[in-house]
């Protein structure tokens, strides 16, 4: 039988997951250990078991070490793909998605990724894809929910009825 690990009786692994991505300072610092390891020997392949990051992300990790040094570690501002909405038409989008999709003209009662993604082409002459739509939804806070479906034969009275009119026409023929 081997040790007993010690486990942490206060924090979750996402709650330590989120205090790490939350302050710049720590993910600077997974990033030098990162380099660090890398300078000992250990290949860049084995450290992206460890970091859960690609290998190449480790390599532009050191590339940017060397030319930069911590500097180039650091996230700057401005990275990433730019959304296609701005700030004031996602806050009118939320607007539009607390009212029902009726009120715009649509033939349904219920907001569906499809017809979201529908209308922020009509009104913003934005094309989103599909995937795309539901990350967008999912930062402004929005989550999909099924529609429960509602079975007749589930109602007590309804199913009376039905037994009824089958042994009804049972006898008719």
């Amino acid at each position: 039988m081997g040790r007993k690990v010690k486990q942490l009786k206060n924090y979750t692994t996402e709650q330590i997951e989120t205090i790490f991505a939350s302050d710049e300072k720590h993910r600077t610092g997974i990033k030098l250990y990162a380099l660090l390891q890398l300078s000992r020997g250990y290949s860049s392949r084995k450290l992206e078991e460890y970091y859960r990051v690609t290998y190449k992300q480790i390599c532009n990790w050191a590339d940017r070490f060397d030319a930069e040094g911590v500097e180039g570690l650091r996230v700057k501002p401005g990275r990433g793909r730019k959304s296609l909405l701005s700030k004031e038409q996602k806050y009118e989008l939320i607007g539009d998605m607390l009212k029902s999709p009726e009120d715009f003209g649509y033939n349904t009662a219920n907001w569906s990724g499809p017809l979201i993604r529908e209308h922020i082409k009509k009104k913003y002459q934005v094309e989103y894809k599909y995937s795309a739509t539901y990350n967008l939804l999912h930062e402004l806070g929005f989550s999909f929910q099924r529609v429960k479906a509602t079975y007749p034969e589930k109602d007590e009275n309804k199913r009376k009825e039905f037994e009824a009119d089958k042994k009804n026409f049972g006898r008719m023929c």
